[in-house]
């Protein structure tokens, strides 16, 4: 039994894999792999351990030989892997849920907290030699305590963010889902809005919901409109969500206060329109880089694989 992994991970999953007998080949160029190299490659291996970089689409799957059965994708997200053509094939794509839920609500927090009070741009301003003295209004943001947190998309992260602003930082709690949540309503006196009441009532927005057609730039030019002029709005799920323009639009503009994105439109390209912003922070996809998560991610991947392999079942299969 074979198995490739496109780009380096926590070493426990590999020696868990190589302990069980699978033979183990990692991506050792430091860089991700190009689909054509992958094309050359994959269709040796039982399955792959797979990033979200690396796009898995109809004519890639294709190319899969027979023995081939599982793409295990290093990420709670799966929207880069066609599951419509894994089917077709029989190869079982599995995720690494639920243990990436305090990491990135952590993130989550920085950004927000960072965003309201405008931490790296004064920092930055005093790596520039602007701080001469206290200034009374110098670098003004928002307070955060007893303020109205929006949680588009009520998972598991989106409903721990949820429960830090409320038993942290007293923030009264609305969310958007396509389904209610009873119990987190009683616990966290939180009320259940259309997309457009959320945004019209939040001063802070804090996105969650996967990527798909639907919710496809389902924040761009009409949504911004919305929205409080001093509210926050941050981003740490998926970045086609937000509309990239309409973004840049409303913080030049000043009709929203600040952004803080770990996950944006074309990552890891930076739009130009971004760059001279200096109300909105930017970080590299990192909602989930803690010690701890990274090791369980690689675990969960390891067990899917060898469960896959050994018996043809998963642990938590997504097509």
């Amino acid at each position: 039994m074979k198995i490739f992994v496109t780009y380096p991970i926590n070493e426990v999953g590999i020696k868990y894999l190589q302990d069980h007998g699978v033979e183990v080949v990692v991506n050792r160029k430091k860089r991700p792999l190009k689909p054509k190299e992958l094309e050359k490659i994959l269709p040796k291996y039982d399955g792959a351990i797979t990033m979200l970089f690396d796009k898995i689409d109809q004519h890639f799957i294709s190319k899969l030989g027979p023995n081939f059965k599982i793409i295990a994708n290093y990420a709670v997200g799966f929207d880069n892997i066609d599951l419509e053509a894994t089917k077709q094939k029989n190869i079982i794509v599995t995720n690494t849920p639920g243990i990436l839920t305090e990491a990135v609500a952590e993130h989550t927090w920085a950004l927000i907290l960072a965003s309201a009070r405008r931490v790296l741009e004064s920092n930055q301003d005093i790596k520039n030699g602007l701080y001469k003295f206290w200034q009374p209004s110098g670098w003004l943001g928002p307070q955060v305590w007893g303020k109205t947190l929006g949680i588009v998309g009520l998972g598991r992260i989106g409903s721990f963010v949820a429960e830090i602003g409320y038993y942290g930082f007293k923030t009264k709690i609305i969310y958007y889902d396509l389904m209610r949540d009873d119990r987190f309503e009683l616990e966290l006196k939180a009320r259940h809005l259309s997309l457009n009441e959320l945004l019209e009532r939040s001063d802070i927005i804090s996105i969650h919901t996967p990527l798909n057609e639907k919710t496809h730039h389902l924040i761009g030019k009409e949504e911004f409109k919305l929205m409080k002029k001093n509210a926050i709005l941050v981003n740490t799920a998926r970045g086609g969500i937000i509309e990239n323009r309409s973004l840049a639009e409303a913080l030049k503009s000043g009709k929203i206060f600040s952004a803080g994105l770990d996950v944006w439109e074309n990552e890891p390209k930076v739009p130009v329109i971004f760059k001279g912003l200096k109300n909105i922070i930017l970080t590299p996809h990192i909602g989930s880089a803690t010690l701890e998560a990274r090791e369980k991610m690689s675990e969960i991947v390891a067990k899917n694989i060898l469960s896959v392999l050994k018996i043809g079942k998963a642990l938590n299969q997504v097509n």
